[in-house]
């Protein structure tokens, strides 16, 4: 019985997907793409999800430096089979070279709100008052214990 969609990924798609992301740096780094936007924007690959059947690769980017990621992830989009032609080579052991899509990493925007979140006042006197309740309750379940 073939797995859900919903189901985690599997090895070989963890695998194919670092290959490709592999693949996709080295081509970004060589600055083999002839787009003003692209040539002139440092981009890091942070992580290729490949779908079931290894035929789409959804790379998720995120362009350093740079405000808005939206004109840099079209320009990725709009050059995807230049792209895909360029990453061949180094993906020739696959059967097929999957058809590229592009897409924005917000983790790292997400990492950084729950990061200030967790250094905000209100939650560091939240989180001390937390310890404080759990050394409370723990000395005299400790001590029966022991």
């Amino acid at each position: 019985m073939p797995k859900s969609s919903s189901s985690a990924p599997s090895q070989r798609m963890l695998r194919v997907g670092e290959q490709v992301r592999a693949a996709l740096t080295q081509v970004l780094q060589r600055g083999e793409i002839r787009d003003p936007v692209i040539s002139n924007t440092l981009i890091s690959v942070t992580e290729v999800r490949m779908s079931p059947d290894l035929q789409v690769a959804t790379a998720y980017v995120t362009p350093l430096g740079v405000d808005d990621h939206a004109e840099t992830i079209a320009a990725l989009n709009k050059n995807a089979r230049f792209i895909r032609g360029r990453v061949s080579p180094e993906l020739r052991q696959m059967r097929n070279i999957p058809e590229l899509r592009f897409r924005d990493d917000t983790s790292f925007e997400n990492y950084s709100k729950i990061d200030a979140l967790l250094r905000s006042p209100e939650v560091a006197r939240d989180l001390d008052r937390g310890d404080e309740g759990d050394e409370a309750d723990a000395g005299p379940e400790a001590e029966g214990k022991a």
